[in-house]
């Protein structure tokens, strides 16, 4: 059986005052759920804080980008040995504000999603198209393409250390979400082709839905057979919404 997960993506947001109040209403309303993992991936000057608060809790952290590079004179980067040294579990890998906004291609995804794994991360890979690739017809082939870029570097056996996590763009900050069918449609669509190359691996893949999870919707969402949870943006900065999410995947 699947494991079931909820992730928060705080993005660039927070303060260490406002993470202590958010942190302490989510370990105070999530203590009880056991039938499912949760956690949160925070701005990287958080995360000694986030060790510190939810170590003894069943939340789990992580980061929301890393470098491809081990080290070295890249300023500004931050590798994942050093994510390793604040006890992150998680990272997110490939978002579409890192793909559209920053540059990032294919490839450089792939060599993130590597170095993840090498560093004993769990990569949270993110994949998805703009409503311009859906509107085209072209959704399918969108994913599939950023998918095998990191087959084809990682290998199809990697996936057992990951995480999938399917974001519509067009459904991101927009207010506007993927009807239940229209997510589980893409997320059997990533199943069936991860199912092509290694049947074991596709039916224990977690693949979370990414596109404007709220709490009215999260439990119809969550209902679908292939949708093994979410990636949570702005929903995640409010304790109470957040829980209510969780609390639904726990169900």
């Amino acid at each position: 059986m699947r494991k079931k997960l909820v992730v928060g993506n705080w993005k660039m947001h927070g303060n260490l005052n406002e993470n202590k109040q958010l942190i302490d209403a989510l370990v105070t309303d999530l203590t009880e759920l056991k039938d499912a993992q949760f956690a949160v991936c925070v701005p990287f000057p958080y995360l000694y804080s986030m060790q510190g608060s939810l170590r003894e809790t069943n939340i789990s952290w992580g980061a929301q980008n890393l470098s491809q590079f081990d080290k070295g004179a890249y300023t500004g980067e931050v590798s994942a040995n050093m994510l390793n040294d604040f006890g992150c579990k998680y990272v997110i890998i490939g978002h579409s504000e890192r793909r559209s906004i920053f540059g990032e291609t294919n490839q450089i995804v792939a060599e993130k999603y590597v170095a993840a794994q090498n560093a004993g991360l769990i990569p949270i890979l993110c994949v998805g198209e703009t409503l311009e690739q859906r509107e085209a017809g072209l959704a399918e082939k969108i994913i599939d393409e950023q998918l095998s870029v990191v087959i084809e570097l990682a290998g199809i056996d990697t996936f057992d250390k990951s995480v999938v996590a399917y974001e519509p763009v067009w459904a991101i900050g927009t207010g506007k979400t993927a009807s239940p069918q229209q997510a589980q449609e893409v997320h059997a669509f990533i199943r069936k082709g991860m199912a092509e190359k290694n049947h074991k691996i596709a039916g224990e893949l977690v693949i979370l839905y990414g596109g404007s999870v709220k709490a009215s919707n999260a439990s119809e969402l969550f209902a679908m057979t292939d949708i093994d949870g979410g990636l949570i943006g702005g929903a995640s900065l409010v304790a109470s919404e957040f829980a209510s999410i969780c609390r639904a995947l726990n169900n």
